[in-house]
């Protein structure tokens, strides 16, 4: 199980708020050749121990020793946690989490988009040999990191604006009703979705995901 930030101190770890690249010179300096390693893999491990954990619960001695890396090597290719955690939230968004985008975008219709994208969430949230549910949404869990939870918060906040357009683009050609509320639509449809996340990790199967997502869809509008 992945450790809180204190662990460090118990265990001889560094954490993120008082650790520091080693200087160069001077008695913090690592003697001999900087251990090498594969950057890909090692922020792939960092994505997945954040995407279990969650931000907060997830310390720095814990992404070294998943990452196989020791702390210099960690500081010098990813920066501090902070930075690290950015990189592995634009990684999981290209890898992990664009289904939501890519179906808004190539659906004819908002419905369609919706429909598609609470199908594959189901998929993606429960997929094997991973974490369940969606890093974006879990790890803000417990975060007492402002920035951090800001930074996530956004993130959620700008998927339902996407969807709340689509919404409002269907309004304007006819395709809903013209007193559809596309904000309330939306924020539904942001509700199913992190409530989908949230109940995958709770040990929901694929198939009762899906079945969630048809009654989600018969709430909507028709013409």
């Amino acid at each position: 199980m992945v450790s809180g930030e204190k662990s460090d101190q118990k265990s001889g770890g560094v954490n993120e708020r008082s650790a520091a690249a080693p200087a160069r010179g001077g008695a913090g300096r690592t003697r001999g050749r900087p251990r090498s390693f594969d950057r890909a893999t090692a922020l792939e491990a960092a994505l997945l121990a954040f995407w279990e954990h969650g931000y907060e619960a997830t310390s720095v001695s814990d992404l070294t020793r998943v990452m196989d890396i020791g702390a210099p090597s960690l500081y010098a290719a990813f920066g501090d946690k902070r930075s690290l955690f950015e990189e592995v939230v634009q990684e999981y968004g290209v890898r992990y989490g664009a289904f939501g985008d890519r179906a808004l975008a190539e659906e004819p219709t908002a419905r369609a988009g919706i429909e598609r994208m609470l199908r594959e969430a189901a998929a993606e949230y429960t997929a094997p040999g991973r974490p369940h549910g969606c890093l974006v949404i879990h790890a803000a869990a417990n975060c007492s990191t402002a920035e951090v939870a800001e930074s996530l918060r956004e993130r959620r906040n700008a998927n339902i604006a996407a969807i709340e357009s689509r919404i409002g683009t269907d309004v304007a050609e006819g395709v809903l009703p013209p007193d559809t509320d596309a904000a309330g639509l939306a924020r539904c449809a942001g509700a199913v979705i992190q409530g989908m996340s949230q109940q995958a990790r709770d040990g929901a199967s694929r198939t009762e995901l899906e079945a969630l997502a048809e009654i989600a869809l018969a709430l909507w509008p028709r013409v």
